[in-house]
């Protein structure tokens, strides 16, 4: 049997009976990282032997394992933290198992990504988990395309070093949204710092994050132009500059998007004030 086995996502008490079980049990426990799975495995006196199982090894590892499934041997694979497969290695093997016959099955626990968006305080009817963003730019535009004009909530994973640049990304793409970013989840110091996108959000720079961006959702004011949209605020008696961060927060776009807009719209007399 195959067991894909969900660990602790930072507090090592959080995890089930049976998957202390199953890590026991079985044969060989194929790990991302050996040396850090170690810790949760001392931890619970466990001394199954352990293999390295991740990213840069999976298509060259995964013929050894299969074999020994095939001799009847039982494998559990394991990621740092949370649920294999989901932004962590695990994929191939599932598909080798699939595509041999082998039976698998999924011992349940902690995933980041449902941790953050329970944490977040936004929608959770309907989420996507997206993971980490590209490293190239033009990549990161393509990968979250899809997404702009999604209704469900968006969950991003982010590394300590690109947490102000996912960001600003997440910003330049979808606008003043709702986000709630979660760091060091079930440690000492978690913390979850809510606002909008956009805004100089406190976040502490050390630690693992974990993103919650609200979705795309029909408004009152779809159905008019952001000209028109800019004219009622400031027929208000809002001034040009505190109309486009109202509409840009409204439609959930970014600020610099409703201030070009704005400009041309002053420029031809449509509008007045600064």
């Amino acid at each position: 049997m195959l067991y894909i086995v969900a660990t602790p996502i930072g507090n090592l008490n959080e995890i089930t009976l049976r998957a202390i079980d199953v890590l026991r049990s079985v044969d060989v426990i194929a790990a991302e990282d050996t040396r850090h799975t170690a810790v949760l495995l001392n931890k619970y006196g466990i001394t199954t032997r352990t293999v390295a199982y991740h990213k840069f090894n999976e298509k060259s590892s995964v013929g050894g394992l299969v074999e020994m499934l095939e001799n009847g041997k039982d494998v559990a694979v394991v990621s740092d933290a949370g649920m294999p497969t989901v932004s962590d290695p695990g994929r191939v093997i599932i598909d080798a198992a699939v595509e041999r016959g082998l039976e698998y099955t999924v011992v349940s626990g902690a995933c980041a990504a449902v941790n953050a968006l329970v944490l977040s305080g936004l929608d959770t009817r309907a989420f996507t988990v997206l993971g980490f963003l590209p490293e190239k730019n033009v990549d990161r535009q393509r990968f979250v395309e899809p997404y702009k004009n999604v209704p469900c909530t968006l969950v991003f994973y982010s590394a300590v070093h690109d947490i102000r640049k996912d960001l600003a990304f997440l910003y330049e793409t979808f606008g003043a949204r709702e986000v709630a970013v979660c760091r060091e989840m079930t440690k000492k110091f978690e913390t979850v710092t809510r606002g909008r996108l956009g805004d100089e959000l406190d976040v502490t720079e050390k630690g693992e994050f974990a993103i919650v961006v609200a979705g795309q959702t029909l408004r009152a004011f779809d159905g008019i132009s952001v000209e028109d949209h800019i004219k009622s605020y400031v027929d208000g008696g809002e001034s040009l500059r505190d109309a486009v961060k109202k509409v840009a927060a409204d439609r959930r776009v970014a600020k610099s998007e409703i201030y070009k807009i704005a400009v041309g719209m002053k420029d031809r007399g449509e509008t007045d004030g600064e």
